[in-house]
């Protein structure tokens, strides 16, 4: 018995440990790590979203495979009318069935690198191939090598993320516009649009734009914001031409109750969250401070929940595994092209910046 053959060589998706499984490795307790590696909220969720879950009627019944009240909810926050909104298993659901969807065998998709590793990694996983366009050294987008790209390899999907992860950058308008003019479907990726700009980042997404383009899909989450990265819960915005397909091929109870109630209620205290978010900005301005006076450092600006820092005259991999066995501090390395001398330092709370900025320090 075979395997597929692509899958052979796959190489898997390196995931960020859990607390129990840091724990158990460092023989400290959870309460005694500080993590600050997966961009996790490290508020949680809302007490009343915590209240939801612990009463929800009907867990042991099927949940509703079109996810209505949801996509109701989603609706109103969003301005996005709910027959162009899809609920997925986060956000990486939602990646991979687009995939599903479009991909033959040797089929292209696009991606600008350094990003989020999920694109790469479910185009292999569909056994076809990511033409990856870097970014320039400030992270901007080099829009004439994209061109070049689009008009050569003849994407379906071109994948694109904006507030950047890892560097927290944001795409202008115009550049959007841009990009928007080529012969391929923008998938733009929002995960952590609520931490840029105004009202929980409404003030630059690009999900209202969705109905009126046919080649936009705008990809959103409630793992940061929400702080239900655990329950694995995300949304998208899709041409309408592309929604009868994607209901045909998504699986069909893909939202498990729990993440529903645990989003529908998020959305019904959004004032509740835009006070955490809120923190966490006024939080990443003081770290982005504190880190500017690290001499071995160099943060970049970002409009994220985490900021990106360039390791100087350090080994950046030896930086993050003392920082970890040392002090219990756990932050993100990135052994990729680009990236070998940085490290990423989600946002945390006052006392994790204090106690980073001290380890860092020493």
């Amino acid at each position: 018995m075979k395997i597929r053959k692509h899958l052979e060589s796959l190489p898997p998706y390196t995931p960020i440990e859990p607390f129990e499984v840091l724990s158990a490795r460092l023989g400290r307790s959870p309460e005694q790590i500080v993590k600050m590696d997966a961009n996790e909220n490290p508020y949680g969720l809302l007490p009343v979203v915590r209240e939801a879950l612990g009463n929800m009627e009907f867990p042991h019944i099927y949940p509703d495979p079109e996810s209505r009240a949801l996509r109701k909810s989603l609706e109103e926050f969003t301005g996005v009318p709910a027959e162009y909104l899809m609920a997925g298993a986060g956000a990486d659901e939602l990646i991979d069935l687009l995939m599903r969807v479009f991909l033959e065998p040797d089929d292209c998709v696009l991606s600008c690198p350094p990003t989020f590793g999920m694109y790469s990694f479910d185009a292999e996983l569909n056994a076809a191939r990511c033409v990856e366009i870097p970014r320039r050294a400030n992270f901007s987008l080099d829009l004439e090598s994209i061109r070049k790209a689009v008009e050569t390899h003849r994407p379906k999907l071109f994948f694109i993320t904006s507030p950047n992860n890892p560097d927290g950058s944001v795409i202008d308008a115009k550049t959007i516009d841009a990009l928007l003019e080529l012969p391929t479907l923008i998938v733009l990726d929002e995960a952590y649009i609520e931490f840029a700009g105004e009202n929980l980042g409404a003030s630059v997404s690009q999900i209202r734009e969705v109905p009126s383009r046919d080649n936009l899909v705008v990809l959103r989450t409630f793992s940061k914001w929400a702080g239900l990265a655990g329950l694995r819960i995300g949304h998208g915005a899709f041409p309408k031409w592309l929604m009868p397909i994607l209901w045909a091929a998504k699986q069909p109870y893909n939202v498990n109750v729990a993440a529903s109630v645990a989003a529908q209620v998020s959305l019904a205290h959004v004032d509740q969250l835009a006070k955490v978010v809120d923190l966490l900005k006024r939080e990443r301005t003081r770290l982005f401070e504190g880190l500017q006076n690290i001499p071995y450092l160099q943060p970049y600006p970002t409009y994220s929940n985490f900021i990106l820092c360039r390791v100087i005259e350090k080994d950046a991999a030896v930086l993050k595994a003392n920082l970890a066995q040392q002090h219990g501090i756990f932050v993100r390395y990135f052994n990729k092209p680009g990236l070998r001398d940085h490290i990423r330092i989600s946002v945390g709370r006052p006392e994790d910046t204090d106690a980073l900025l001290n380890a860092l320090k020493e």
